[in-house]
C-alpha cells in the first residue's frame, strides 16, 4: 500500500461521525475465536436494561473489543498490508466503533450524566484541536 493510500484509510476510520451509516459486523474473529458481534450487540440492547449479572460480561465485551480495534488500527497503521485488505480493516474499525457506541449507551444513569460526559468529550475534542492548531504540547512533554 502506498503511504497516501494509507493516510487516507486512517483518515476515515479517525474521521468525525465515520459511525454514521455503518453496519456492526455480523462475526469477527477476538482473540483467534469467532464473536458473533452484531446478534451480541442487538440482544443486549434489546433487554430493557443489562442486569446486574450481564454487566460483567458486557464491561468484558467492550474489553476485547476495545482491544481488537485497537490491533487492528496498528496493522493499518504499520501492517504490509494492500489497499484492499485496509478498505476491509477500516470496515471493521468502524463497525467495531459503531458496536461499542452501541454497548456504551447502555445503562446511562441519567440524562445529566450523560450531558456531563457530552460537555467533556466536547472539552477534550477543543483543547485537542487547539494544541494541533498552535502547536502545544501534551501533558507528557510530546509534541502532537
Amino acid at each position: 500500500m502506498k503511504p497516501y493510500e494509507r493516510k487516507q484509510l486512517l483518515e476515515r476510520v479517525e474521521r468525525e461521525g465515520a459511525t454514521v451509516g455503518a453496519s456492526i459486523p455480523a462475526e469477527i474473529e477476538v482473540q483467534g475465536e469467532p464473536f458473533e458481534l452484531r446478534s451480541f450487540v442487538f440482544n443486549v440492547k434489546d433487554a430493557d436494561g443489562v442486569a446486574p449479572g450481564e454487566r460483567e460480561r458486557v464491561q468484558e465485551a467492550k474489553k476485547l473489543l476495545r482491544r481488537e480495534r485497537l490491533e487492528r488500527l496498528e496493522r493499518l497503521e504499520e501492517g504490509d498490508i494492500s489497499f484492499e485488505k485496509g478498505e476491509e480493516l477500516v470496515a471493521t474499525i468502524v463497525g467495531l466503533d459503531r458496536a461499542l457506541n452501541a454497548l456504551e449507551s447502555l445503562g446511562s444513569q441519567s440524562v445529566e450524566a450523560e450531558m456531563e460526559a457530552q460537555e467533556r468529550m466536547d472539552t477534550k475534542r477543543w483543547y485537542s484541536f487547539l494544541s494541533d492548531a498552535l502547536g502545544w504540547e501534551d501533558t507528557r512533554g510530546l509534541r502532537r
